[in-house]
């Protein structure tokens, strides 16, 4: 089973525009989180797909492996675009704005794979539990719910589950948007029309739901640095 990670990055954000080629210590953001990447020693190969020729060669000089994507929506469908003339078998996606990202939880997504004998699942991804009523309600937090066997249910800006009946306690999720593909599960999703539950909430995960596929969730404690506005850039130059 050949496992690559493929690092979206895009140069234009609306928050904060050319954030990923912003210093971190004496690199920039794009090639703190690659090289972590690939010292994670997990993956066969680790490529950044980009759609700027500035952050393609900003790879490419610091000896990295880059691939020029067109425009796309979705970060799944740029990597789809990256990943197509790749032999591979699992494609794991990395933000390019999370430069530090953990081992384990990316160990976890592989392992979801190399236990799945039946090649049931499509998508493997991260949750992590909310405790504060603040994040809960926080539409920027996308929630998710999932059966017994950790298999989701659906995703969600608004709080899910709804909390009708206060006598019984109920755990809340928030989903942690680092996801492993089967290969071939990905290509077909850049081929599917987006549906109306997708187009209202803006959470890409629901287009495999909306198509019958099976997302398995793995419960985390990782909590990332995303580099989103230039205070996050700030928090994150302290914790290098």
């Amino acid at each position: 089973m050949k496992i690559i990670a493929v690092i979206p990055a895009r140069y234009e954000a609306s928050r904060f525009p050319a954030k990923l080629m912003q210093i971190l210590r004496n690199k920039t953001v794009i090639t703190t989180t690659y090289q972590n990447v690939v010292e994670t020693g997990l993956f066969d190969e680790v490529f950044v797909a980009t759609d700027s020729e500035i952050i393609f060669n900003e790879i490419q000089n610091h000896g990295g492996k880059a691939v020029m994507t067109g425009q796309h929506e979705t970060g799944s469908d740029r990597i789809a675009e990256a990943v197509q003339n790749i032999d591979c078998d699992i494609v794991i996606n990395v933000q390019g704005d999370e430069p530090f990202l953990k081992l384990e939880p990316l160990q976890q997504l592989i392992d979801v794979f190399k236990a799945d004998d039946n090649q049931e699942i499509s998508l493997a991804s991260l949750k992590l539990k909310l405790h504060e009523k603040e994040e809960i309600e926080n539409p920027n937090n996308v929630k998710v719910i999932t059966d017994n066997n950790g298999f989701a249910l659906y995703f969600s800006r608004s709080v899910i589950p709804f909390h009708r009946e206060i006598s019984y306690n109920v755990d809340y999720f928030k989903h942690i948007g680092v996801y492993a593909f089967r290969k071939h599960a990905l290509l077909q999703f850049s081929k599917l029309e987006m549906k109306p539950l997708e187009i209202s909430e803006k959470i890409e995960c629901i287009r495999y739901l909306e198509y019958g596929m099976k997302i398995k969730l793995i419960e985390t404690n990782f909590i990332g640095v995303g580099i989103d506005t230039p205070e996050d850039l700030e928090k994150a130059r302290k914790l290098i």
